[in-house]
């Protein structure tokens, strides 16, 4: 795992914080200088905390849990999308669905209405369905994807969050703090980072900013990945021992899967509320 280097957080432009009159105090042990102004983000504590960061999500994803990605901000998008999908996290680069982690279930039964319109796509269901209840559904289908598509894997509650702009995602650091999920962040000058367990301070407005930082973390946790599957193949009677736990689980989904197609239209209006 590779922390970047001093001149490379340096030409990426992590070091430039906001305006001197709208720094956030709380910011003051991150900060070198002013200059013309504008509060300079200490370089040296930037590349420490992302070395930290990274060490602490490597540990995360090489026992095997999930880490949520959030950035709505146009900056991050693409770059999260990237990163996060290359090791196969989730993110949420649309709107922050309001009780994402505080009212999981909900967003559950939400994502797991596109894995039934699917099914009732492939098993000719829809065959029996109006045209109008048809255009519903797709709608419906193509909104959901849009908001909860990339965190349709995302069985149970992430083990922790990875948040570009907290200022920006304030609700999504709010639900993690109630739950007691640990919030990994980028924090720019004009930020509180109060509620943030592990702070990376860093320009968080500047696309190369971000992905530098999204490099370095990424990529360990890329590497918890690799350690895990070889420590898997070192031990078989692991990887049963988590088959064997898993099976009844894949049981119950197949006994409760198949709705009826009135019902997937009936509901629709409901999972649309929960995505939105």
């Amino acid at each position: 795992m590779a922390t970047p280097k001093f001149d490379e957080l340096l030409e990426a432009g992590c070091h430039f914080g906001h305006l001197k009159r709208k720094w956030n105090p709380a910011m003051a042990p991150y900060i070198f200088m002013e200059r013309n102004g504008i509060h300079i983000i200490d370089l040296y504590k930037t590349a420490a905390k992302i070395e930290e960061a990274a060490n602490a999500l490597k540990q995360i994803a090489k026992s095997g849990k999930k880490v949520l990605f959030v950035a709505t901000k146009k900056q991050a998008k693409e770059a999260i999308k990237e990163k996060a999908g290359a090791i196969g996290m989730p993110y949420v680069i649309e709107r922050w669905p309001g009780g994402m982690l505080t009212n999981f279930p909900t967003i559950r039964k939400a994502v797991k209405k596109m894995t039934t319109i699917d099914k009732m796509d492939k098993d000719g269901t829809f065959d029996n369905l109006s045209k109008r209840e048809k255009l519903q559904i797709q709608r419906q289908r193509a909104k959901l994807e849009k908001n909860l598509g990339s965190i349709a894997d995302l069985g149970r509650l992430p083990s922790a969050l990875f948040v570009v702009d907290v200022m920006k995602e304030h609700i999504a650091v709010a639900e993690a703090k109630r739950l007691g999920i640990p919030v990994f962040a980028i924090v720019d000058t004009n930020s509180n980072p109060a509620d943030i367990d592990y702070v990376i301070p860093a320009n968080d407005d500047a696309s190369k900013s971000i992905e530098i930082v999204l490099d370095a973390v990424t990529a360990a946790m890329a590497e918890g990945l690799e350690e895990r599957k070889v420590e898997k193949i070192d031990n078989p009677e692991e990887k049963e021992a988590e088959d064997a736990d898993a099976a009844p689980k894949r049981r119950r989904v197949r006994r409760n899967e198949a709705p009826k197609a009135e019902e997937a239209a009936a509901e629709a209006p409901k999972a649309e509320e929960a995505a939105e």
